[in-house]
This record gives structure tokens, C-alpha cells and sequence, in this order.
């Protein structure tokens, strides 16, 4: 669902694979707590780090953040 969501948005983020990269595997369950996939690892400017598992709330995430960026550029054209 997440994948499709990001291909169809135009979102091009790196993938890991967590079953065949160890080191990545690793970091998912110490950073986050679980293996389970999907998981977005998102790092705000202030370096604070946030783990978000859901398949629904990692797309309204992105949306969110889509549609902030397309009114941030909006703005921008008009002034």
C-alpha cells in the first residue's frame, strides 16, 4: 500500500530490505523498538528521530507533507 501510494505521488525515498540487510534490520528494531515493515524512519532539522509503522499514517504523513510543499511553492510563485 505505501509503495503504491509513493510511486503513484512521485515520492522517490531509498528502500531498505530489512529480511536480506542485517544492518538495516538492525537499526529498524533499535531505533524503533519492532522489525515490522512498513516503517518510515522520518529525522526532523532539530536531528529528533521518529519511527511510524502504520501503512495509513505513513501515507497521511506524506500527503501531509506533499501538499505542504505544493503550497509553499504556490505562495512562493505568487510573491
Amino acid at each position: 500500500r505505501v509503495r503504491r501510494y509513493m510511486a503513484d505521488a512521485g515520492w522517490d525515498f531509498p528502500l531498505q530490505d530489512t529480511l536480506r540487510d542485517r544492518a538495516a534490520r538492525a537499526e529498524l528494531i533499535e531505533g524503533g523498538g519492532r522489525a515490522t515493515v512498513p516503517c518510515l524512519k522520518i529525522t526532523r532539522e532539530d536531528g529528533e528521530v521518529t519511527w511510524m509503522y502504520e501503512s495509513l499514517d505513513i501515507i497521511d504523513y506524506l500527503e501531509s507533507r506533499r501538499s505542504a510543499s505544493a503550497a509553499a511553492k504556490a505562495q512562493s510563485a505568487e510573491g
